[in-house]
């Protein structure tokens, strides 16, 4: 356990912006998720929808620092290739 007064203000932080980035990350997966549930119903409107709610999700967890450049443009083109197979 930490004894400086800062040290003690840093694990407070850390603490807080973990669970902020465990919140969104968690919103993107069930954001994806919610696109391959429509994907594999076959119902391309559904599936749309659900791209674009996924696609700005990622985009906001890439903006705020939590996922890399690549790794959500990587996220954002597999669902679009899911969506364009059907």
């Amino acid at each position: 356990m930490a004894n400086i007064k800062s040290a003690k203000k840093r694990i407070k932080v850390i603490n807080k912006k973990t669970l902020r980035n465990k919140m969104i990350k968690s919103q993107v997966k069930t954001a994806m998720k919610k696109v391959i549930v429509a994907v594999n119903a076959g119902d391309k409107d559904a599936a749309a929808v659900a791209l674009k709610g996924a696609t700005s999700a990622i985009d906001r967890a890439y903006i705020k620092g939590i996922y890399h450049k690549n790794s959500a443009a990587r996220k954002k083109s597999s669902l679009t290739k899911l969506v364009n197979s059907l």
